[in-house]
């Protein structure tokens, strides 16, 4: 539904991005290839926008502490959290909305507000934590500037990546799609498409297609962020495995989608297992981290299918069998520490705006 100008003087207006999955195809989207990524309920990360006199962006009182009992305190939780807080990924988003305004003359009101942010998402879990914040931040900005059905769907994803290129995060826009989107898509990058266009082609698919799924994750997650450098370059430097092995991880999206519209479920199974064996083939061990190929194995051994989620962190787990088996999953990744829980498909959040600007 359209929002009335006039009403975002004075209402706030709140928008939750989700956690995604990247279902096939990954990590193909930042080499020309192809993906299937969907959004998912048991985890988002929320942005609320209230007019103000200042334009203001609100420290979260966890996630940007600067208050400690101690040193100890301080180094402790910049060892588990790092340095990096939402804070800079409103003011990213921020900065790359009002220059896109302006490059493509787009008028915006001189009216201030005050961005807040809240997440559960956990962290290090491969789960799009970040472009989350920074994807919701970017709806209230839509619906406050009303400025909605001027920036194209497929657009907006761009301007999300752009955000956190801002502030060095290495990512491609699959995640951003995904969230943009919300629901299942389907995601061509071809480089014909991202050459002419800017932007891959779109489809988004029923959500019903899907079997049921399940996500494994560790409560204390290993650093999950190093993961594409050594293989980005071998791919820029004509690395012929690297190169073949990508394209091959791109053909099994297209190949999942085929299997999702036939409800296939032994074709998912083997795509899934093919596309992590192809990731730790090019990435190796060593790259992907010992808890993250543990979270893979310990599926395999009850014979699921498992790959990442994204770079590591957390597995997506597919159980043919059914109950038995996912209990039987269940017990292993209890000895183990692992967390197990069933994944909610969050539908797609596209509004009549929306579809009206994908024109």
């Amino acid at each position: 539904m359209d929002q009335d100008p006039k009403s975002t003087a004075t209402a706030a207006i709140e928008h939750r991005s989700f956690a995604r999955i990247g279902f096939l195809g990954n990590p193909s989207d930042v080499y020309f290839g192809r993906t299937i990524s969907f959004t998912i309920g048991n985890f988002w990360a929320s942005v609320k926008l209230e007019p103000s006199e200042h334009v203001i962006i609100k420290p979260h009182p966890f996630h940007d502490l600067v208050q400690f009992n101690s040193l100890d305190h301080l180094l402790n939780r910049l060892e588990n959290e790092g340095y990096y807080g939402g804070v800079r990924l409103l003011m990213a988003i921020c900065k790359v909305f009002r220059n896109h305004c302006k490059d493509n003359g787009i008028q915006l009101h001189q009216r201030n507000f005050t961005l807040s942010y809240d997440t559960n998402i956990p962290r290090q879990t491969g789960l799009s934590g970040s472009s989350a914040i920074v994807s919701a931040a970017l709806s209230c900005l839509l619906d406050f500037y009303n400025v909605r059905h001027l920036i194209k769907l497929q657009v907006r994803p761009n301007l999300v990546l752009n955000a956190e290129k801002e502030l060095g995060i290495v990512a491609g826009l699959q995640d951003r799609v995904a969230q943009v989107y919300g629901g299942l898509v389907h995601m061509d990058f071809s480089k014909e498409h991202m050459d002419k266009l800017g932007h891959g082609i779109y489809t988004p698919m029923d959500i019903t297609l899907l079997p049921p799924l399940h996500l494994i994750y560790a409560e204390n997650p290993s650093d999950s962020g190093k993961v594409h450098s050594r293989v980005r370059q071998r791919w820029l430097d004509g690395d012929e495995m690297i190169i073949t092995s990508m394209e091959e991880v791109g053909k099994l999206a297209e190949e999942g989608r085929t299997a999702l519209l036939e409800k296939d479920h032994s074709k998912l199974v083997q795509l899934m297992n093919r596309n992590f064996d192809l990731r730790r083939k090019m990435f190796g061990d060593e790259c992907l981290g010992a808890m993250n190929v543990e979270m893979v194995e310990v599926a395999r051994r009850v014979g699921a299918a498992s790959k990442f989620t994204g770079s590591g962190g957390a597995v997506v787990v597919f159980c043919p069998e059914g109950p038995s088996q996912v209990k039987s999953l269940e017990e292993e990744c209890k000895k183990l520490g692992f967390i197990l829980e069933p994944v909610k498909i969050a539908p797609s959040c596209l509004n009549d705006s929306d579809i009206q600007s994908l024109g």
